[in-house]
């Protein structure tokens, strides 16, 4: 067993997950020491949870074409780590799924991440991960923050590629004009890398 297959049964057996443990469900999260991107996401959404496989859906088929890689590319953890903010689907809220239990990601992260030592560009997608991991130095909305992207590296913001923030993308051309070329270029470069 490696260091994540360790801390992955932990959170299976951790009392704050029995109610997931006991639907049948595994933490969803991937990666290796050699993971060169890291995708840092909200939570699984149902289909993900289901499938076993994370952004297995409509949002994850826009990221991957954003981030400029194949299915295969985004799913080789040789390549990719993909780590929510929480491990499990956390069910279905009045406006889309319900936001990730807040402690989850304090408790987990600092080893999962000390366990991907090849990452070199992080992939922030969508607020909770945003407010997380750039704390004081995001800024005031999610637009701006996605807006300022390059100057968070070796973060490197999004917005969520739901279908619900379909009316934000076509509010903010420059997104796709810009930000995507750039995300792809990094992504490319972090890869080669």
């Amino acid at each position: 067993m490696d260091e994540l297959d360790i801390i992955r049964q932990e959170i299976i057996e951790h009392p704050s997950n029995a109610w997931a443990t006991e639907r049948g469900w595994t933490p969803l999260f991937t990666g290796s020491a050699r993971s060169r991107v890291l995708v840092i996401g909200q939570a699984p959404g149902r289909v993900a949870q289901e499938t076993g496989l994370a952004w297995s859906d409509v949002s994850g088929r826009l990221l991957r074409s954003w981030l400029g890689v194949t299915d295969a590319t985004f799913y080789d953890s040789e390549k990719f780590a993909l780590l929510p903010m929480d491990f499990y689907f956390p069910g279905k809220g009045p406006s889309g799924d319900l936001p990730p239990r807040p402690d989850v990601a304090g408790l987990w992260h600092p080893r999962i991440l000390s366990a991907l030592t090849g990452v070199r560009l992080t992939v922030l997608v969508g607020a909770y991960s945003q407010r997380y991991y750039l704390r004081g130095e995001k800024r005031q909305s999610v637009t701006e923050t996605v807006r300022a992207a390059e100057t968070f590296l070796p973060f490197f913001p999004l917005v969520h590629p739901s279908p619900l923030a379909r009316g934000w993308r076509s509010r903010n051309a420059w997104f796709e004009e810009e930000t995507v070329v750039r995300l792809a270029s990094e992504v490319q470069r972090a890869l080669d890398a």
